[in-house]
């Protein structure tokens, strides 16, 4: 640190301490049954886990654990999809056993842990089979498809010893623990404010995936599993290649792209709960798209902790938005390398500056992360944590204060209502 440091260095020293290591702002609580943890993984043990659904996010997953097989001591022993294409490339790529049945999978002894990379109207069941079959879970975001699910899911795994990792992968980015602990120890005063985006532009319809020809159902494609829990309906190739872009499957933006950065606030900040939603959109651009969801989307969520959080996303303009965190003496903005902290002028003091360039008289600090927003570091995360307990980057509690956050901004959107948060009753209620 340069010799310039002058916002309470002691403050910042402390706060940087130790954060590389990991430190969990939420943990999960551990019971063990017999049922639950069917065995004890030595740390020279090889690791099994199975995938369930092998569309196109899995493929990265499995590209990504394929590579660990060595290093990180992990097999892929079973992959699983409704559609035999898919299941037949993903059967090639990882030389496993292929199952139609996500059941079979969980049923594989030798299994440690499940990849659920399905849509999210599935995450919800597929996590509690695996639960009831004793596998750790790594379960793509958002962790569930309601607002219900989740919390029933908090209230399954922490009475188990299992570990559940969110698919979060930018939590094992470590800028944001590490902002918790500079924030926890009033680097920027009284926080006000949070805004963040997750925006992209589209040249035509926005997520309209390629539909493959060659799917058809009762043939190569299961279509009642593959709707399981979702309401009935007859086939249509745009709900199952494009999935993303219907209510009964998806939240749309909100928690596709928003789960990714509002968990990032949410830790820095160590927020658990909204006291406020309210939520603004529609399609704008695209408006002859097929899509449900809206294009253009804004969430305002306050909080108890008297802070307000903006999230913004457009599939029509791409230009980004400053990444900040506002405080009354000080901005945290994330960057690509990590953050900075640049203190307010009306509020600065001798003991208030920071690290780095003097900028227009301001002093900046400036925090180089480790880790980063990478598949690879959040399997070898969950896989350190069921081996020695390591600390889970985005566990069931993280999982659920997302869920919470994006579900009630589509509920406002959908309803057009102001929505609260029952703290009593842990329910969302219409204003």
């Amino acid at each position: 640190m340069s010799g310039k440091n002058r916002i309470s260095r002691r403050k910042f020293v402390k706060g940087i301490a130790g954060t590389t290591a990991g430190i969990a702002a939420f943990g999960s609580t551990l019971g063990m049954s017999a049922r639950s943890y069917s065995r004890i993984i030595g740390a020279n043990e090889r690791m099994h886990l199975g995938v369930i659904g092998c569309g196109g996010m899995a493929n990265g997953h499995m590209r990504a654990l394929l590579a660990m097989k060595q290093s990180d001591n992990v097999e892929i022993d079973g992959v699983c999809d409704v559609y035999t294409n898919r299941l037949d490339r993903a059967k090639e790529l990882t030389q496993a056993k292929a199952f139609t049945n996500y059941k079979d999978i969980l049923d594989q002894k030798q299994i440690d842990y499940v990849l659920i990379a399905t849509p999210e109207h599935w995450h919800y069941q597929m996590t509690l089979d695996a639960i009831d079959a004793g596998k750790h879970i790594y379960v793509e975001k958002p962790m569930t498809h309601t607002i219900e699910q989740a919390r029933d899911i908090v209230q399954k795994v922490s009475r188990t010893g299992l570990k559940l990792q969110v698919g979060v992968q930018g939590m094992s980015d470590d800028s944001y623990e590490t902002a918790h602990k500079l924030i926890q120890e009033g680097a920027l005063g009284k926080v006000v404010m949070a805004h963040i985006d997750y925006s992209r532009n589209y040249a035509e319809d926005f997520w309209a995936y390629k539909i493959d020809p060659e799917a058809r159902p009762g043939v190569n494609l299961d279509w009642d599993a593959w709707l399981g829990p979702a309401p009935k309906r007859a086939w249509d190739p745009r709900r199952y290649f494009q999935w993303r872009r219907y209510w009964d499957y998806s939240g749309g933006i909100a928690t596709d792209l928003f789960i990714h950065r509002v968990t990032r606030i949410i830790k820095s900040l160590g927020l658990h709960f909204p006291e406020y939603v309210t939520a603004t959109g529609g399609k704008w651009n695209f408006i002859n798209s097929m899509a449900e969801i809206p294009d253009t989307f804004n969430i305002m969520l306050d909080y108890p902790e008297k802070l307000t959080v903006l999230l913004v996303s457009s599939m029509a303009n791409d230009t980004p938005i400053r990444h900040v965190i506002r405080g009354h003496l000080a901005t945290l903005e994330f960057t690509s390398d990590g953050f900075t902290i640049t203190p307010q002028e009306a509020t600065r003091k001798d003991t208030v500056g920071g690290t780095g360039e003097d900028t227009k008289g301001h002093t900046r600090y400036t925090y180089q992360k480790t880790g980063g927003e990478d598949i690879t570091l959040h399997h070898r995360n969950l896989q350190n944590a069921i081996r020695d307990n390591e600390p889970l980057k985005c566990d069931q509690n993280l999982g659920f204060y997302g869920v919470v956050a994006c579900m009630m901004g589509v509920q406002s959107f959908r309803h057009r209502k102001y929505l609260t948060w029952d703290a009593q009753k842990g329910a969302v209620r219409e204003i």
